[in-house]
C-alpha cells in the first residue's frame, strides 16, 4: 500500500506553517512563512485575513511539493489556529470586509469595563467559563459589527460569516462550501455555553450578534468538509480542528484529568485536563472546553500570559539589542542573576490571573551596573514568574499538585528559562523533542477522525522526552518572587494612573 501522510495546517499569530506527518506521527516535511502585524493605534492588533489564507495555501503546497507527496496520499488535514482572533468576510465571494482583530487586541477594554459595570460578569462566567476582557472574541465582533458601514444589517440578512481563523481556513479550503468551527474554538467566544455546547441566544442578545452569520459547531476529531478541487490536499477530509492551545494539550498527550502543559509561544498558555466536568476558577482562570471528540465535551482549566515568548522578539526587533533568541540566551546565561533587574512584559495588559488591560509594560530595578545580559535574564524570568503564578492558581481550583509541566513551544527551546521554570515550580519540566506540539495535536486530532491513528498507537510514538529537574535555592525563589510581586504592582499601578 502506498504511504499516506496527515497534513496540520497550524495558523499562528506571527506566521502560518504547514507540516506533513507519517503514520507514527513524525514530522516528514514543514513549511513556514511570516506574515504582516498591523498596529493602527496603540493597543490595537490586526492582521489582513487574505495574506493569512494565501501564506497558509502556500506553506500546504510547499510543504507537499518539497516532500514529493500528492494530494491523494494525505489521509486527513487538522487546522489549529490562534484564538479568538476574529474575521468578517462576505458569504457570497469570501471577501473580508476588514482587518481580522487579533486577540491581542485592547480596543474594546472600555466595553469590557461597561459589561462589569452593568453587572454581566456573572452571567458570562456562569456560562462561558470566561472572564470579562477584550482578549475574547464577542466584543471585537460586535466592534466590528458598530464600525463598519453596513455590517450590521448585511449580518442580519445573512450576507456575512463571522468566526474565528480556523473557520476562515475551513471555509477557504472549502472554496466557501463549509462554515464550520470545533468546540474548543467556540468556548473562546464569550457566545457559547461550554455546559450545553451551542452558542447562547442570551449572550448573542447582549453582545447584538446574528446567530445567522455564526459558523456551525462541530467536534474536534471527526470528519467536518472535504478539501475542494484545486488546493494543496484536494479531495482529503479535514478531520480535526483545535484551537492552538488545546491542539498542543492534545499534542502533549494529555489526554486524561490531572495532566497538564505549557506553550510558550508569543504568549504563555497553561492547561489542565479536568476531566469531562468543568471546574470553576476561584483564581480568575479560564474554565475551557479542551475538545469534543463523538459528541463528548472534555475540559481544561487555563491560565493565559499574553506576552511569553514575544518578549523575546520586542530585545530583538524594537530594542535591537540582541540578534537572536539564542544570543539572548546566551547573555542571560552569562550572568548569575538580573541584579535586581525586573521586566513585566505587559504590552499587551495582563492576562491571568490579573486580566487588566490597562496594566504596561515595565523595566524596574535598574542601577547604573545593569547591562543588556541583565535585562535579558529578567526578560526570561519574567516569563518563568508569570507561569508560576498561573500553576498556583491551578493548584489551589483543582486540588491537585503537578508532579510534572509538560512544556511545549518555540520559546521552551531556552535550556536557562526551563532551569528558571523548574525551579520556580520546584518540580521538573519535561520538553519533547518537537516542541510544536500545536500541529502535531491538530494532526493527531485529524488523524484519529479517519482511524489513520490509534490512541495507543500515539502513545508509544512519543519518544525522546527531556526532564530538567528543580535545583534552585529556596531563600533566591523566595526574593524573586516578592520583587516580581512589586514589579507587578508598580506595572498595573503605572497604567491606571494612565487611565
Amino acid at each position: 500500500m502506498e504511504q499516506q501522510f496527515v497534513l496540520a495546517l497550524d495558523q499562528g499569530t506571527t506566521s502560518s506553517r504547514a507540516v506533513l506527518y507519517d503514520r507514527n506521527c513524525r514530522v516528514v516535511g514543514m513549511a513556514q512563512r511570516e506574515f504582516a502585524q498591523v498596529y493602527p493605534r496603540p493597543g490595537e492588533v490586526e492582521h489582513d485575513a487574505m495574506e493569512i489564507w494565501e501564506s497558509q495555501r502556500a506553506v500546504a503546497q510547499k510543504v507537499l511539493a518539497d516532500a514529493r507527496v500528492r494530494d491523494d496520499q494525505i489521509a486527513a488535514v487538522g487546522v489549529t489556529n490562534q484564538r479568538e482572533t476574529v474575521v468578517v468576510w462576505e458569504r457570497a465571494t469570501g471577501k473580508p470586509i476588514g482587518n481580522a482583530i487579533v486577540w491581542q487586541d485592547r480596543r474594546t477594554a472600555a466595553m469590557c469595563e461597561q459589561l462589569r459595570k452593568d453587572g454581566h460578569e456573572p452571567l458570562l462566567a456562569a456560562r462561558t467559563g470566561l472572564v470579562v476582557d477584550p482578549y475574547f472574541t464577542a466584543t471585537k465582533l460586535r466592534w466590528i459589527l458598530d464600525h463598519h458601514e453596513g455590517a450590521r444589517a448585511a449580518a442580519e440578512r445573512g450576507e456575512l460569516c463571522a468566526g474565528t481563523i480556523d473557520s476562515w481556513i475551513v471555509f477557504c479550503m472549502t472554496n466557501g462550501k463549509t462554515h464550520a468551527t470545533d468546540a474548543s474554538n467556540a468556548s473562546r467566544t464569550m457566545l457559547f455555553d461550554i455546559h450545553r455546547g451551542q452558542w447562547d441566544d442570551e449572550l448573542l442578545a447582549l453582545f447584538s450578534v446574528p446567530r445567522r452569520m455564526l459558523p456551525e459547531v462541530r467536534d474536534s476529531s471527526g470528519r467536518i468538509a472535504e478539501v475542494a478541487s484545486g488546493l494543496p490536499a484536494a479531495g482529503a477530509p479535514i478531520a480535526g480542528i483545535a484551537g492552538d492551545q488545546q491542539a498542543a494539550l492534545f499534542g502533549q498527550l494529555c489526554h486524561k484529568k490531572g495532566l497538564a502543559k505549557s506553550t510558550y509561544g508569543t504568549g504563555c498558555f497553561l492547561l489542565l485536563h479536568t476531566g469531562d466536568e468543568p471546574v470553576v476558577s476561584k483564581n480568575r482562570l479560564l474554565t475551557t472546553v479542551a475538545w469534543r471528540i463523538a459528541g463528548k465535551l472534555e475540559y481544561a482549566l487555563e491560565g493565559a500570559v499574553f506576552t511569553g515568548g514575544a518578549v523575546v522578539q520586542w530585545l530583538r526587533d524594537e530594542l535591537r539589542i540582541v540578534a537572536s533568541a539564542r544570543e539572548c540566551d546566551e547573555l542571560a546565561q552569562s550572568v548569575p542573576d538580573t541584579g535586581g533587574v525586573f521586566l513585566v512584559p505587559a504590552f499587551a495588559g495582563l492576562g491571568a490571573p490579573h486580566w487588566d488591560p490597562f496594566a504596561r509594560g515595565s523595566l524596574l530595578g535598574l542601577t547604573r551596573g545593569s547591562s543588556r545580559a541583565h535585562v535579558c535574564r529578567a526578560a526570561l524570568q519574567g516569563i518563568a514568574l508569570q507561569v508560576e503564578d498561573l500553576v498556583d492558581c491551578m493548584q489551589k481550583d483543582s486540588g491537585i499538585r503537578l508532579e510534572e509541566l509538560r512544556v511545549d513551544g518555540g520559546t521552551c527551546r531556552s535550556d536557562v528559562l526551563m532551569q528558571m521554570q523548574a525551579d520556580l515550580l520546584g518540580a521538573p519540566v519535561v520538553r519533547p523533542a518537537d516542541v510544536e506540539s500545536t500541529a502535531r495535536g491538530a494532526a493527531m486530532l485529524a488523524g484519529l477522525g479517519v482511524g489513520f491513528y490509534s490512541r495507543d498507537g500515539l502513545q508509544k510514538a512519543q519518544q525522546g522526552s527531556v526532564r530538567i529537574a528543580p535545583r534552585g535555592s529556596s531563600i533566591e525563589l523566595d526574593g524573586m518572587r516578592a520583587g516580581w510581586r512589586r514589579a507587578i504592582a508598580a506595572s498595573r499601578a503605572f497604567g491606571s494612573a494612565m487611565g
